[in-house]
C-alpha cells in the first residue's frame, strides 16, 4: 500500500481535471471531460483525485478565507490605522450575504464536493471494470482520501454557516445542503443540522473503513486514516459525543505515528522543532498538510499581518495581534517568540508592536521570492490534546484533562509548562490554551459559538477608532454566517436563509 503514496506524490504536477464552478451548486462544465468517457482508468480517478487536493489550495480556504475570516472577525486581532480594509467588513461585523469573502468560503468547499461526487458518482462502475487485484487496492484507497476530502468541507460548511450543535434540537435546526451526487438534479434544499452531522459520519466510516493505517505518517500531503480519525474527533467534540472525542483523539495521540514539536529539542542549529514547523511547514505532528512547490501553490495567508512585499523594506500590517492575546504567553512560553516578533511599521504613525510572524512565509518558498505563503495545516496532534482535554472537562475527569494540557504545554515551554485544571476554571483554561496555540488557525468564532459566549474590544495604540470598542453579546446572529444571496436566488433554489441574512 505504500507504493500508492510513491506513485501519488509522481502525479503531484500532474494539472487535473480543469473544473471550475461558476456557482456554489453548479455542475462542472461540460467540456472539461466528457461526462460518459471521464473516469474509464485507475489513471482517470487519479487525476481527479489530484483535483480534489488542487482544490484544497483555494484562497478561499485553509491558504486564506476559512483560516482567516473567523479569527479575525472575532477578538483576537485589531485594524490599523491606515489598513487596506482587507476583510473590514467581518471586522466590523457589518457581514452580508453578497460579502466576497463569505461567498468564496461557500464556493470552495462546494467545489471540493462537486469533485469529490463527480468521482464517487462513478467509481462503482470504474471498480467493476477492473480486473487487477492491485488496481482495484489502488481504486479503494482512493475512494477512502475521496470520501475524507468530502467529510471535511462539510465539516467546515456546518461549522460556518449553521449554528452550534445541541443534540436535544439538532433535527429541527437547518444544516447544509447535501449536494451528494454530480449526476442528475435534486432540489437545493437544505438538511436539518442533525442530518448534516450523520451525513459527515457517515463519509467518515467509509473513509476509516478503506484506509488502513500502514500510510499514516507526519507531514502526508494525503488524506489518510489518521486524518480521517482527526476530522472525526473534531466532529465529535463539536456534537457534544465526548466519549467519541475522547476515543478518536486517543487513537491518534497514543498511535506513535505523530509527535509533538519540541521546543525544548533543535531541528537545526538555530530552530527548534517548534521553530521549524512554522518556518518550513514540517512537523511530527503535522497529520495532514497542504502540499506546495514553487510553482503550485495557495494564498499568501501572512499578508495581512506584514505586507512587508509593499516596499520590501517595512511592515504593513493590516491587523496586529490583541494585546490580550499577547499576555497571555506566560514566562518560557516558546509559541510567543515563534508566533510573534517586534517591529516598527511603516506607517507614518510609527506603530512599533509584536506583529505575527507566524505566516512569515514557508523558507524554501521564500527562497523564490515567494512571501508570506505557508503550507496549511489543517490538521495538528496539538488539536487532538486540546480535544480530548476539553473532552475530558466535560465528563468531568480533571485529572486526565490536566494531563493533556501539560503534555501540550511542556513540549511548547523551555521549561515549565505543567498545569492543572478543576470544576470551576477548566473553560477558561481550555478557552486560553487553544488561543494560545491555534493563534489565527480559524477556530476562535467557532468556539466562542458553541461554549455560547460573547466578547468585547477594547481600543489598542493606533488602532482603527471605528470596531475597535466593538461589544458582541453571545448567540449575535452573525456568529453563523449568511448564505450567499446568489445561493438563495438562483432559479430553483430552496434554500432556507439563515437569521444573519440580510
Amino acid at each position: 500500500m505504500k507504493n500508492i503514496y510513491m506513485k501519488l506524490m509522481r502525479m503531484a504536477a500532474v494539472i487535473a481535471v480543469s473544473f471550475s464552478l461558476a456557482s456554489c451548486l453548479e455542475k462542472f462544465p461540460g467540456d472539461a471531460i466528457l461526462e460518459t468517457e471521464s473516469m474509464k482508468s485507475l489513471d482517470d480517478a487519479e487525476q481527479i483525485l489530484t483535483g480534489i487536493y488542487t482544490a484544497y489550495m483555494s484562497s478561499g480556504l485553509y491558504s486564506g478565507y476559512l483560516t482567516l475570516c473567523p479569527d479575525i472577525q472575532a477578538d483576537l486581532a485589531y485594524a490599523v490605522q491606515g489598513n487596506t480594509n482587507t476583510f473590514g467588513t467581518l471586522w466590523l461585523w457589518d457581514i452580508r450575504s453578497t460579502n466576497a469573502e463569505v461567498e468564496a468560503v461557500y464556493a470552495s468547499l462546494y467545489r471540493v464536493i462537486g469533485r469529490c461526487n463527480f468521482y464517487l458518482d462513478q467509481v462503482d462502475e470504474l471498480r467493476d471494470s477492473l480486473t487487477d487485484d492491485e488496481q482495484i487496492r489502488y481504486l479503494d484507497y482512493y475512494t477512502g482520501e475521496v470520501y475524507c476530502a468530502r467529510a471535511l468541507a462539510y465539516s467546515e460548511l456546518v461549522k460556518c454557516f449553521c449554528k452550534a450543535y445541541d443534540p436535544a434540537t439538532a433535527e429541527n435546526e437547518l444544516g447544509v445542503v447535501l449536494a451528494d451526487t454530480y449526476f442528475g438534479e435534486k432540489p437545493q434544499k437544505r438538511a436539518s443540522l442533525y442530518e448534516s452531522y450523520q451525513f459527515i459520519l457517515s463519509d467518515l466510516a467509509k473513509a476509516e473503513e478503506m484506509l488502513d493505517e500502514e500510510n499514516d505518517a507526519y507531514n502526508s500531503p494525503y488524506f489518510t486514516n489518521a486524518a480521517a480519525h482527526a476530522i472525526h474527533a473534531r466532529t465529535a467534540l463539536y456534537m457534544q459525543d465526548w466519549d467519541m472525542a475522547v476515543s478518536e483523539s486517543s487513537k491518534l495521540i497514543d498511535s506513535g505515528s505523530f509527535a509533538l514539536a519540541s521546543a525544548r529539542s533543535y531541528y537545526t542549529s538555530s530552530q527548534t522543532y517548534l521553530d521549524y514547523m512554522w518556518t518550513n511547514d514540517s512537523s511530527f505532528e503535522n497529520i495532514w498538510r497542504i502540499g506546495y512547490t514553487a510553482t503550485s501553490y495557495g494564498g499568501a495567508i501572512g499578508s495581512v499581518f506584514l505586507n512587508f512585499t509593499t516596499d520590501y523594506t517595512y511592515y504593513y500590517p493590516d491587523y496586529v495581534p490583541a494585546q490580550w492575546v499577547l499576555k497571555l504567553y506566560g514566562s518560557g512560553d516558546a509559541r510567543y517568540n515563534a508566533y510573534f516578533a517586534n517591529a516598527q511599521t511603516g506607517y507614518a504613525h510609527g506603530l512599533t508592536w509584536p506583529l505575527l510572524v507566524k505566516y512569515f512565509g514557508n523558507e524554501s518558498l521564500m527562497a523564490n521570492m515567494i512571501y508570506h505563503v505557508n503550507m496549511p495545516k489543517p490538521l495538528r496532534l496539538a488539536e487532538q490534546y486540546l480535544i480530548r482535554a476539553e473532552a475530558y472537562c466535560r465528563k468531568g475527569d480533571y485529572g486526565a484533562a490536566s494531563a493533556d494540557l501539560t503534555t501540550l504545554r511542556e513540549s511548547r515551554y523551555v521549561s515549565g509548562g505543567a498545569t492543572a485544571v478543576n470544576s470551576s476554571n477548566w473553560l477558561q483554561a481550555i478557552s486560553d490554551e487553544r488561543v494560545r496555540e491555534l493563534y489565527m488557525e480559524g477556530f476562535r468564532l467557532h468556539d466562542l459559538k458553541r461554549w455560547d459566549m460573547g466578547f468585547e474590544r477594547t481600543p489598542q495604540s493606533q488602532t482603527q477608532s471605528e470596531g475597535s470598542s466593538l461589544k458582541i453579546k453571545a448567540g449575535d446572529p452573525l456568529f453563523v454566517w449568511p448564505i450567499p444571496n446568489h445561493e438563495l436566488s438562483s432559479p430553483g433554489s430552496q434554500i432556507q436563509p439563515n437569521e444573519s441574512n440580510r
